[in-house]
């Protein structure tokens, strides 16, 4: 997902067609019906839900409204305040108004933030609401452990987030290269596709927020077996990942492929301009969520990109996980019926899956594995991917840790450092060592 965490992220068929998890317990007396009906709808009386979201950009904020208003259209007694802030303010906005108690029911709820809202009581466990709503039988396995904290699960994803590779065939063509399948073979194509005298580059790097997606993505894949996919932060014995020779090995190619492939000023690029670096011609490889796909195909010519698998380590694995944001209730709503009426209209497979084709994410229902849209064109390298889940790990994100949000400001300015020379990558990896032993030994606590 992008933005300060983008997270990390599976394929499509892993996704959608794995079991489903057991479904969560009630626990509590609520009476909630799956329709969200209650006596305000009875009585006629009309009800304002507060409504803000986090990930906000022009064209998802008009299809999310756009769904809005279909939603108030049928349900005449419901009237949705729905809030926008700028995007890089958005978290912090969502923040203070659960902090100071201000009148809000649904929020944007991120995997980066979910334990921290949860952690502050600001969230209402859907647990009670969902087991009564019939369309939850077809909800992907993956999208409900994205918004699950300790078995409660606290919100419903408005769509998944899974990287991979997308790069210029065309460059690729005219030098006669493949697309890389290794880290290493990423870091040795992108030298040949290198021409800073034609502002050419081979990656399309990012050293800003969410520069840790590619940090994580590299040092997971040289630790391969070792990891603990159900704890993805550490190996299978205990260890953190940074602290092995794994991830120096990760992290000194990491170092080439910023000075020897990608433009110098990339250390201050963020998801903005890592994908205009690449729809504009100066990179040739980028690696993202499918939510670029959209931009692409319209600021790019047919036939100029293609989509491939992501990159494995030394072992022949590449660990990947899913990432996601969705509609959660306050805990402090004084209309939670009505709030999940809304969010089980918005999360219904019929409307999740059109708001995924048209914002380019992957549907939170399985049924949408029967759907052409996802079987072919750029999607299908998901798919290409999940045949294949020897060499495709998928490892849960440690989004139940309280500093995960954190974490990607931390990885980000420590990485700056190490790129500008500043600090070692021993003395680097040694910060990001400390960083998740603390998250460890908190939890313990």
């Amino acid at each position: 997902m992008k933005g300060p965490r983008k997270m990390l992220a599976p394929m499509l068929t892993v996704l959608m067609a794995i079991g489903l998890l057991a479904g969560c317990g009630s626990n509590d007396d609520n009476n909630s019906t799956a329709s969200g009906a209650t006596g305000n709808d009875v009585k006629g009386e009309k009800i304002t839900l507060r409504m803000i979201e986090s990930l906000t950009s022009p064209k998802r904020t008009e299809l999310i409204q756009a769904m809005l208003t279909k939603f108030e259209s049928e349900n005449p007694n419901i009237k949705v305040d729905f809030i926008s802030p700028p995007f890089d303010q958005a978290d912090n906005k969502i923040r203070t108004m659960l902090g100071s108690s201000e009148e809000l029911d649904i929020m944007e709820v991120r995997d980066l933030n979910v334990a921290e809202f949860v952690n502050n009581g600001y969230v209402e466990p859907l647990n009670s609401y969902t087991e009564k709503w019939d369309d939850f039988a077809t909800v992907s396995s993956v999208s409900k452990s994205v918004g699950t904290v300790a078995d409660k699960l606290y919100f419903i994803p408005n769509g998944l987030y899974q990287r991979q590779m997308f790069y210029r065939s065309d460059w690729f063509e005219e030098k006669g290269l493949k697309p890389p399948t290794t880290w290493q073979e990423l870091y040795e194509t992108g030298k040949q596709l290198t021409d800073p005298a034609k502002n050419r580059f081979g990656f399309s790097f990012r050293g800003a927020g969410g520069s840790n997606g590619t940090t994580d993505a590299m040092i997971l894949a040289y630790n391969g077996a070792n990891v603990n996919v159900e704890d993805s932060m550490f190996t299978t014995d205990g260890a953190t990942v940074y602290s092995t020779p794994e991830a120096k090995a990760a992290m000194e190619l990491y170092l080439k492929i910023y000075k020897e492939t990608s433009p110098p000023d990339s250390i201050n690029w963020g998801f903005q301009e890592q994908v205009q670096a690449f729809t504009s011609g100066v990179t040739a490889i980028l690696l993202q969520d499918p939510d670029v796909i959209q931009s692409l195909q319209e600021k790019m010519e047919e036939g100029t990109w293609a989509t491939a698998p992501l990159q494995t380590g030394p072992t022949g694995k590449a660990l990947f996980s899913a990432g996601g944001a969705g509609w959660g209730i306050s805990s402090k709503s004084k209309h939670k019926e009505e709030a999940w009426k809304l969010i089980a209209f918005l999360s219904s497979p019929e409307v999740n899956t059109g708001f995924s084709k048209d914002f380019g994410l992957i549907p939170i229902h399985t049924s949408a594995t029967e759907d052409e849209f996802f079987k072919t064109g750029p999607y299908k390298t998901l798919i290409d991917m999940s045949n294949k889940p020897d060499m495709f790990v998928n490892a849960k994100p440690p989004f139940e840790y309280p500093g995960t949000g954190q974490w990607g400001q931390v990885a980000m300015e420590s990485g700056q450092a190490l790129l500008l020379g500043q600090v070692s990558l021993e003395e680097t990896l040694k910060k990001w060592d400390a960083f998740w032993v603390d998250q460890k030994a908190k939890v313990k606590k």
